[in-house]
């Protein structure tokens, strides 16, 4: 399960790009902003590579209130495609270390 309390928050997200991973999937945070409006982006893609070097169609999206709620949300989604993309994420994993 990914708990990023105490590792990233919005003070950190604030100021830069979070990236972390667990068990073949990588996670990715930042700040988005359209127009006025502040988001908080999540980003999830299969382990080997970087976000830039994953082809985009391995890639899922999804946005949230760039509030402390809308990042217990991105967390909770986090966990949430972990657990329903369990089989994707163990090929990845053990991919990578091939």
């Amino acid at each position: 399960m990914i708990d990023l309390h105490g590792q990233a928050g919005l003070p950190y997200v604030n100021k830069g790009i979070y990236t972390g991973s667990f068990q073949g999937m990588r996670y990715r945070l930042r700040k988005k902003e359209e127009g006025e409006e502040k988001l908080l982006e999540a980003v999830i893609y299969p382990e080997p590579f970087c976000f830039e070097k994953t082809a985009e169609e391995e890639k899922q999206f999804r946005d949230f209130p760039f509030t402390g709620e809308g990042f217990e949300q991105a967390v909770a989604w986090l966990n949430e495609r972990y657990e329903a993309q369990q089989e994707r994420w163990e090929k990845a994993r053990k991919a990578a270390w091939v």
